[in-house]
C-alpha cells in the first residue's frame, strides 16, 4: 500500500516529516561537517521561515508528540524499574563514643 500527501508519495518516515513540515529536515537539524558559514546561513533561513509561518512550531511540536506517542513502547522496551530506596524511619544511627 502506498501513502501520499497531496501528490507526493511518502516512502520513508523522513518523507512524511518533510512533507508535513514543508521543509527538509536538514534545515532544522543541520548536517555533519557543516561549516560555521553554512550553519549561520541555515539558521538565518530557518528564522525567515518561522517569521513567515509562525504556526510551523505548533505543527512540528504536534508531529513530534504524535511520533513519540506512536513509538513509546519501542522507546521504553528495555527500561527496567529501579529498586526503591529504603524508607527512612527518621532515626539516626547512634554515634560512636570515643574512648
Amino acid at each position: 500500500m502506498k501513502s501520499f500527501i497531496g501528490h507526493h508519495e511518502v516512502a520513508t518516515d523522513t518523507d512524511y516529516l518533510e512533507l508535513a513540515l514543508g521543509t527538509p529536515l536538514e534545515l532544522w537539524l543541520g548536517e555533519e561537517d557543516e561549516s560555521d558559514d553554512e550553519r549561520a546561513a541555515r539558521l538565518d533561513a530557518a528564522r525567515d521561515i518561522l517569521a513567515e509561518d509562525p504556526e510551523l512550531i505548533d505543527r512540528a511540536t504536534r508531529i513530534a508528540a504524535e511520533a513519540i506517542e506512536a513509538h513509546i513502547p519501542a522507546l521504553f522496551h528495555n527500561v527496567s524499574r529501579l529498586p526503591r530506596p529504603a524508607r527512612s524511619t527518621g532515626r539516626t544511627a547512634p554515634k560512636a563514643v570515643a574512648a
